[in-house]
């Protein structure tokens, strides 16, 4: 992450640098193929060709492209003007104020207890209470149950899964680079990878704070402003 200023106020932000693309298109899949969907299969990186398989160059090489590290599926409306081979860059996708969806693998946190991983309170830690403190307490009835019923949360493997980010604002595009200036934090480690799809929310801006006119006393009491001379009431 960086600080940037904000281009819309000047104001300071701290912002997430993503470098998307150039994406060459792999494949494009269409309702009238056998495939049966509008769908786009876009590459991304750089990798040696002894580290694929025989059916991946072969499909690298029918598209035209080098060896890619990330290949991606993409679901599109229309696929008009969409081919084999053709580069896809920031230029048309996205521009300063859009709001963006990211998903990504967040960061792994290992074995983590009930209290990180699900946020439990915890047991009592004083009053006889011996190595307790982060326990989760009882996980079930003894007779009319006699077991744990599935979906109990407990102790486990915290992170590393699949994550979404939602409405996420575009401050700044730098499509000669091929970078783009995200508000905030994204899902995954520096370095990881992600994918900045159109959000699915509400697309109306987030609306401003505005700082209220109203003055009051120390009492909470709403002062009237006196009447100017010659004013009507």
């Amino acid at each position: 992450m960086t600080q940037i200023f904000h281009p819309k106020d000047q104001n300071y932000c701290d912002v997430t640098v993503v470098k998307a693309g150039p994406c060459p298109i792999l494949r494009v899949k269409t309702v009238e193929s056998k495939d049966g969907y509008n769908a786009v299969q876009m590459a991304l990186g750089q990798r040696r060709e002894k580290n694929c398989s025989k059916s991946q160059i072969g499909q690298f090489k029918k598209a035209g492209i080098p060896a890619a590290r990330y290949v991606r599926e993409v679901r599109v409306d229309d696929t008009k003007g969409l081919e084999a081979g053709q580069v896809v860059t920031l230029d048309g996708v996205f521009k300063t104020g859009d709001y963006v969806d990211v998903q990504g693998i967040c960061k792994g946190k290992g074995f983590a207890g009930v209290m990180k991983r699900h946020n439990f309170r915890g047991m009592p830690a004083s009053h006889g209470a011996s190595d307790k403190e982060r326990s989760p307490g009882s996980l079930a009835s003894r007779r009319s149950l006699g077991r744990v019923l599935p979906g109990q949360r407990m102790a486990g493997h915290l992170g590393n899964v699949t994550t979404s980010t939602m409405k996420i604002e575009v401050v700044l595009v730098d499509a000669e680079n091929n970078l783009v200036y995200l508000m905030g934090a994204v899902p995954g480690p520096k370095g990881g990878l992600v994918t900045i799809s159109e959000t699915a929310k509400s697309k109306k801006f987030r609306t401003e704070i505005v700082r209220s006119t109203i003055k009051k006393d120390k009492m909470g009491n709403i002062i009237k402003a006196a009447a100017k001379p010659g004013a009507k009431k």
